[in-house]
């Protein structure tokens, strides 16, 4: 309603009647578990002092996207009758639907005089909007350059100005303990970003992990202990979810083999945890940034692959990617469970100034893990996938002989990677010019040396059955 917020000014004589027991003690403790599926727990400690009877208990501050179902009030002494979730905030929007069918007052001042005048109005309608009822007529609200103000009463009772739980509750003797409020909240998330430097020539990638923490839950979080959560939560019906699973799987390709290192990484259950180290404020609408990670000097190398995933030919040789390798193991230089994110990698110039080269994103890797971060295509190593002969062995099976020549229009010899995926259910190399490996069921890996400014193909027949 844009006329209200240019042309009023809302003032309020009295306020409400305050509840039996009104709690506006700070958080004695507040804390925050933030899961990368946009869900949060948030935990207050406030401390009450109640003598015995029904008090009615309110928590100001709590998330404005709070699940009501999940609360959960913990006080020694104290029964919970009933818990309430008063999410009208006071605006001056809000304050004047609220009237509707109510008396206000209405101040106007004279721009040349500077005298006031006031009237009573009774607020009809607030639909497009505001319409009143002065005396006998009917008049419209409107941003006609009259400097005016509205006057209510009393501020409405559901109105609030943060998000507020109420509890009902029944102390058979005087209280003086700490209550503790815990739920779970929608606004609250976190993702991990990684830099990476690339010294081809040392062999080595100095890593930096960032966390980002975002806050939309409508509400300033001060001074809480905070940890992140990694791992996928099972969350019912929660889109976010299925995003998060879509991109680990197309990081799949980044990951070369699972690791069997155990971290000290603290656990929660099968997640793996990531405290803040200082108490910290996340404002609402803010997005903030904190280090968790720091490697210098991580093993790393530079190659390059293409992965095939049809037995036939192609009328171009395709870009070989680039790829850069390393391990995260403590051997390494590294060894640590690594939360889902973008790896950005970047590499010195001639000058020693980094710059940015490409990135990839990597899916929740375990410590002990093999990565392959891709981050371009080569446009001069490229490789011509050919199908030179398919031969029916029986019903059930059938030969295929490959070729694949790899040219390199390079100063230096390199090592390409092929691999050829998605394979039938069973599948075997009868023969190969380079000897290649298995990495997995139905996928298998050949790395092809070819010389510089110069040429190699690689031939080899598979057998398919089904």
């Amino acid at each position: 309603m844009p006329t209200l917020g240019r042309a009023l000014c809302f003032c309020l004589l009295a306020a409400t009647a305050s509840p039996a027991f009104a709690q506006d003690s700070p958080d004695k403790r507040l804390s925050l578990t933030i899961y990368n599926t946009n869900l949060a727990l948030v935990e207050h400690v406030r401390p009450v002092n109640l003598a015995a009877g029904r008090h009615r208990i309110e928590f100001k501050g709590v998330s404005a996207q709070i699940m009501s179902q999940t609360v959960s009030f913990g006080a020694s002494g104290l029964e919970v009758i009933e818990q309430n979730f008063d999410y009208d905030l006071l605006t001056p929007q809000k304050l004047m639907e609220k009237a509707v069918g109510q008396q206000i007052r209405i101040v106007r001042t004279n721009p040349g005089s500077g005298a006031e005048t006031s009237e009573t109005a009774e607020v009809l309608s607030t639909v497009g909007g505001v319409v009143l009822k002065v005396g006998e007529r009917i008049e419209v609200l409107r941003d006609d350059g009259i400097p005016a103000r509205v006057i209510f009463d009393r501020v409405p009772p559901n109105l609030r100005a943060s998000p507020t739980l109420s509890v009902l509750a029944e102390a058979a003797k005087p209280v003086s303990s700490d209550v503790t409020l815990a739920y779970l909240t929608h606004g609250l998330s976190w993702n991990a970003d990684y830099v990476a430097v690339f010294d081809e020539a040392k062999g080595e990638v100095a890593l930096q992990g960032w966390i980002t923490l975002e806050n939309m839950s409508g509400t300033t979080f001060a001074n809480a202990v905070t940890q992140l959560v990694a791992g996928d939560v099972n969350v019912v019906g929660n889109e976010a979810q299925w995003w998060q699973r879509y991109n680990q799987r197309r990081a799949t390709n980044v990951r070369r083999g699972a690791g069997i290192e155990t971290s000290g990484r603290q656990q929660l259950a099968d997640y793996y945890v990531y405290p803040i180290a200082q108490p910290t404020t996340i404002a609402n609408n803010q997005t903030k940034q904190v280090s968790f990670l720091s490697a210098e000097r991580v093993k790393a190398s530079k190659g390059y692959e293409q992965t095939f995933y049809q037995l036939e030919s192609q009328q171009e040789p395709v870009s070989a990617e680039v790829r850069v390798r390393l391990s995260n193991s403590k051997a390494a230089g590294l060894g640590d469970q690594l939360p889902s994110g973008v790896v950005r990698v970047y590499a010195r110039d001639a000058r020693g100034q980094p710059q940015f080269v490409g990135e990839d994103r990597i899916g929740h890797t375990s410590a002990g893990s093999e990565l392959a971060l891709k981050i371009g295509d080569a446009f001069d190593v490229t490789v011509q996938q050919t199908l030179k002969q398919t031969s029916r062995i029986s019903s059930r099976q059938s030969d295929y002989a490959m070729s694949y020549v790899v040219r390199n229009a390079r100063a230096m010899p390199t090592t390409v990677t092929i691999r050829q995926d998605s394979l039938w259910r069973f599948n075997e190399v009868r023969a190969e010019s380079i000897k290649g490996r298995r990495t997995d069921a139905d996928s298998f890996a050949w790395d092809v040396p070819v010389p510089a400014n110069g040429e190699a193909e690689l031939t080899f027949t598979i057998r398919q059955s089904w």
